[in-house]
């Protein structure tokens, strides 16, 4: 069993939006540094955005800035990526991962999270 579960993939057509979900079903969130990551077969997996522990930092990749919204809400255990103006090249498998990181700060290094999710697609196509 994962200890992260992503959901919300799927198919959209260019310009389209989604909003993935990833929570925790058996331990709290609330002390971790969450990010989403991405991968499409052949390549290496990209960090795509990350929050703090408080909510405040967030870090984006230069692909995504200005496109995706990365939250989280601490009631429900949830983090989530609100994707607008999707274009055929964020078409990927799309991981949730988390730290336990006190700090304020979180980082879009895959080597820095130790708690992963199985992923979900996300297929952008007309």
């Amino acid at each position: 069993q994962w200890p992260l579960v992503e959901s919300g993939g799927g198919l959209v057509q260019p310009g389209g939006s989604l909003r993935l979900s990833c929570t925790a079903p058996s331990f709290g969130l609330a002390h971790f540094a969450l990010a989403w990551f991405r991968q499409v077969p052949g390549k290496e997996r990209e960090g795509v955005s990350c929050i703090d522990l408080y909510g405040i930092t967030t870090n984006y990749a230069d692909s995504v800035k200005g496109r995706f919204t990365i939250s989280r809400d601490r009631a429900k255990n949830t983090v989530y990526l609100q994707m607008s103006s999707l274009k055929p090249e964020d078409t990927a498998l799309y991981y949730c991962a988390g730290v336990d990181n006190q700090s304020g700060q979180c980082v879009l290094g895959s080597t820095t999270y130790e708690y992963w999710g199985q992923g979900t697609q996300v297929t952008v196509s007309s």
